[in-house]
């Protein structure tokens, strides 16, 4: 006897059968990163089984993704590429047009037919697209029933004294299902079930409410009931990934009576807190924390870096999924992923690799907690991990404009301020405006990186009743969410040039280069040079020597701290100079044009801070001196070539070349630091700043010197001056 329900939902008629039914869903399963690829997984006959590798193609693998609610495939996988499944292979041999509406449809063997082992298991990878009615929620499926039940949306409903909340973290949850929003009955709701809630709306985790004021307002209100429960085990990405829970019979004004709607209340992290000391304690360590996240465009999301004994360094991507990316996203004061990145997709970081094959049941307070192998042999920081987290809903985007540009990507920046009582859109005054402050902007506009920043902006058309500035004197250390964050004049405004064709502009690139030094060339290569005065005039009149040089006579020597450098672009685009061509200036010493007039600062420092020899700005000519394998060069200096440092590659001035010193003539022996700056005005947009210093302990008796190299947790002094700049 078969029993079956049906109804009619937006996209598909679902049928449910409450004790057999030859074919019901599908499902991506496996070692995925992302939700929307994974293992083909078929439910027939009460058992979850897979699809064999056999005569697969894209036209299977797009009937699998749009059954599923994506909009197409991007591709497929054969032998197993997301592990070995379990338990019955259900199809083999399947041959398909594109045109079914399910994989049931396509021409196969058979259900159960089949000749393949696990080992021939076939993945799919969806497009990110939805297809209108599958807008968040692709399927809920239940292990004992025959169930396929599709939710168009999802929704936090705050209630109307917490409405004007930013973030919104406490409110009725409801689903959309049939163009109607319902409410879910609570009788069968665990914290489990909140905890991947808040997790999918950016929060690291959920907290008991006020059950009295919803009680009240449960009697006063109408209530439209979900005909399901749901059931999480709490690791969960989403709540696509969760199982649905016992049905409920809907009766009207007595269904759940026993019970109230589900209200969720989910703590933010201290970032996104409306004070810190409501923030999510677990979440934020200010004082040392052990993860990191650099190398990614917009909050909540980059290459996944571990400190351990003083020293940063990756982890590398085998094994690395979404559980694993939920665990660092919750403790760095985010959601739960809604990515986990291989590849090295957000940059490739310098140092060692700290983690390998990390396995994460999902709970762990820390990426540290879970169980990794320390042997990462084989791994290369091609191989780093990275992840994409669930940010809160701010409103950020929401107080801030580009306008007047060619593309959604650039323009005159203008700002939502409160003026005579009223909020109106106004320009930022472009003193002292530049990149960094157009890194803040990007990011707050979810538009990558910045790519330049702009004191002029006459070639904007911008909204001319946006004219008048409404923001000035703004500094910016690059951590800050909002431009609203960084320093300025607040309600003082001062900008003597006004704002209109000289408001501040910005334009963002989804992409930046990152360049980094490698600290252990500069190491290996220091030494003491005395060098006599007469062959060092040509680098005099650069001003590489310190000021006691211009009173040496030339039968004196200098004494100089030499030193190879060798930078890296680590980032995802290359490394250019901002200068035009035509503007390069010729450098007699080096016998080549220089496109960057400072681009690094060399210093010697006493052990406070304070400089005892008198560094210099050196300018250089970049170019590709060494590729990684399989990378070609694209730039040298020779004859006035292009200039730049290619993704993959590394520029490396020598320390026999002139001006790649400190002179240390007039240095009385002790100890000292000695530091290196790349791009220490910030000409150029990266993705990561904080790297692009190297600091090394120092010490000298007046003949010889030695060379230590500071792990990288100890050199971030350096970037509060960056607001002095």
């Amino acid at each position: 006897m078969l029993i079956a329900y049906c109804s009619h939902s937006l996209v598909t008629l679902v049928c449910v059968s409450l004790l057999q039914v030859a074919y019901s869903t599908l499902r991506l399963a496996g070692d995925k990163h992302k939700h929307y690829e994974g293992r083909v997984e078929v439910y027939y006959n009460g058992e979850w089984g897979t699809v064999c590798d056999d005569d697969f193609s894209i036209h299977a693998a797009n009937v699998v993704c749009r059954e599923l609610g994506y909009v197409e495939a991007v591709s497929w996988s054969p032998s197993s590429k997301y592990g070995k499944g379990e338990g019955r292979i259900w199809l083999d041999n399947v041959h398909c047009s594109g045109l079914e509406r399910t994989l049931a449809q396509c021409e196969s063997n058979g259900f159960g037919v089949s000749d393949c082992k696990h080992s021939e298991d076939v993945g799919v990878v969806c497009s990110q697209r939805r297809i209108a009615g599958f807008k968040f929620i692709s399927t809920l499926t239940n292990n004992v029933e025959s169930l396929n039940v599709q939710v168009e949306d999802v929704r936090i409903r705050a209630i109307s004294s917490q409405r004007k909340r930013v973030p919104m973290t406490e409110g009725y949850l409801e689903v959309k299902d049939g163009g109607k929003w319902r409410q879910i009955c609570d009788l069968e709701w665990t914290e489990m079930n909140s905890r991947v809630i808040c997790g999918m709306y950016g929060f690291p985790g959920e907290k008991r409410y006020n059950t009295k004021v919803y009680k009240l307002l449960s009697k006063r209100r109408k209530k439209n009931y979900w005909g399901f429960g749901v059931n999480c085990t709490g690791n969960e990405a989403s709540l696509h990934g969760c199982k649905l829970g016992h049905k409920v019979e809907l009766r009207g004004n007595t269904t759940c009576e026993k019970g109230l709607p589900v209200v969720v209340n989910c703590v933010p992290g201290r970032a996104f807190a409306p004070s810190h000391a409501q923030g999510f304690s677990k979440a934020y360590r200010v004082e040392q924390p052990l993860v990191r996240l650099r190398g990614g465009a917009n909050i909540g999301e980059g290459r996944v870096e571990v400190l351990k004994n003083g020293e940063w360094g990756t982890v590398c991507d085998d094994s690395w999924n979404l559980e694993a990316a939920t665990v660092v996203c919750r403790e760095l004061g985010f959601g739960s992923a809604k990515e986990a990145l291989t590849g090295g997709k957000l940059g490739q970081g310098m140092g060692p690799v700290h983690m390998n094959e990390v396995k994460c049941s999902g709970f762990e307070k820390s990426l540290t907690e879970c169980y990794f192998n320390r042997d990462a042999l084989g791994c290369s920081h091609e191989e780093d991990a990275a992840v994409r987290c669930n940010v809160p809903a701010m409103g950020f985007q929401n107080r801030l404009r580009l306008s007047g540009g060619r593309n959604p990507f650039e323009g005159r920046v203008e700002v939502l301020a409160e003026k005579n009582g009223s909020l109106v859109w106004g320009t930022v005054c472009s003193d002292s405006w530049g990149t960094i402050e157009a890194t803040v902007v990007c990011r707050q506009l979810g538009l990558g990186f910045a790519n330049n920043a702009f004191q002029e902006t006459w070639y904007w058309s911008g909204d001319v009743s946006a004219d008048d500035v409404v923001m000035s004197g703004v500094r910016c250390s690059g951590t800050e969410m909002t431009l609203a964050q960084c320093l300025h004049h607040g309600k003082h405004l001062d900008c003597p040039r006004g704002g209109g064709r000289f408001a501040a502009g910005v334009s963002c690139s989804e992409t930046a280069p990152d360049l980094v030094l490698n600290a252990q060339v500069v190491e290996h290569t220091t030494y003491l040079e005395d060098r006599p005065m007469y062959i060092l005039q040509c680098a005099n009149e650069e001003h590489c020597l310190s000021s006691s040089a211009a009173a040496a006579t030339s039968s004196s020597y200098r004494r100089l701290l030499r030193f190879s450098s060798q930078i890296h672009n680590n980032g995802l685009t290359d490394f250019r100079p901002r200068a035009a061509h035509n503007s390069w200036i010729w450098h007699e010493c080096h016998r080549h044009y220089h496109s960057m007039e400072v681009f690094t600062h060399y210093d010697l420092l006493s052990l406070n801070g304070t400089k005892v020899a008198e560094g210099h700005k050196a300018s250089f000519c970049l170019e590709d001196t060494q590729c990684e394998e399989g990378i070609e060069k694209r730039y040298e200096c020779a004859n006035f070539g292009q200039q730049g440092i290619t993704v993959g590659c590394w520029d490396t001035y020598r320390h026999d070349i002139d001006c790649q010193w400190i002179d240390v003539t007039d240095v009385v022996p002790g100890d000292y630091i000695f530091q290196v700056v790349i791009n220490p005005n910030f000409e150029v947009a990266e993705s990561d700043y904080t790297n692009n210093v190297m600091k090394c302990r120092c010490r000298y008796d007046g003949h010889r010197i030695w060379i230590s190299v500071i792990r990288t947790s100890d050199i971030f002094d350096y970037w509060p001056n960056a607001l002095n700049r």
